[in-house]
């Protein structure tokens, strides 16, 4: 778990300080990146996704009450953000193929990347982002609670069957010896 925010960072950007807050802000980007990307698999979009979350989490810097964890705040925000945009109405229309197929055929290792990929995508939304934010970015259980507004049974529970959904799209081979 990391620390609570540098309370005198907080105090300056609530006072409308940008650079108290990209300093807060600068190291939640790569991890708001793969969570995005994670949840709305797509790399525009995540970028996207990151950059809205970023100008709310600006907007909305007063909330952030004394004490709280800047991560859990900033990915709840991020995350909220992937879920509005794939409610959105041209979802359907905008998603495409995030791998351009090539007439050259693909490693091993890449084919179970866009096999993972599709998986994933078909994971209810709760539980691709328990995924995404336990196996992507490393969060452990609580903090993730945390970040989706569940609690902490409810996300154990979604981890445990997301994994088990993915376990029947991915078959372990035995290894003999």
């Amino acid at each position: 778990m990391e620390h609570a925010a540098d309370p005198d960072l907080v105090r300056d950007a609530k006072r409308g300080d940008e650079a108290a807050f990209t300093s807060l802000l600068r190291p939640l980007l790569e991890p708001a990146y793969r969570l995005a990307a994670g949840m709305l698999q797509d790399r525009q979009l995540a970028e996207d996704a990151v950059q809205e979350a970023a100008m709310k989490a600006w907007r909305k810097i007063h909330q952030l009450r004394e004490g709280t964890q800047m991560r859990p705040w900033f990915l709840g925000i991020v995350a909220n953000e992937c879920r509005t945009t794939r409610r959105g109405r041209w979802w359907g229309v905008l998603k495409r193929d995030p791998e351009r197929r090539s007439a050259e055929a693909p490693d091993e290792e890449a084919v179970r990347g866009i096999d993972l990929r599709n998986a994933l995508k078909r994971l209810r939304a709760d539980q691709r982002v328990v995924m995404v934010l336990y196996f992507y970015l490393d969060l452990p259980l609580e903090e993730i609670a945390t970040i989706t507004g569940a609690s902490f049974a409810a996300v154990r529970g979604r981890l445990y069957r997301g994994i088990r959904e993915l376990r029947a799209d991915f078959p372990i081979a035995e290894v003999q010896a």
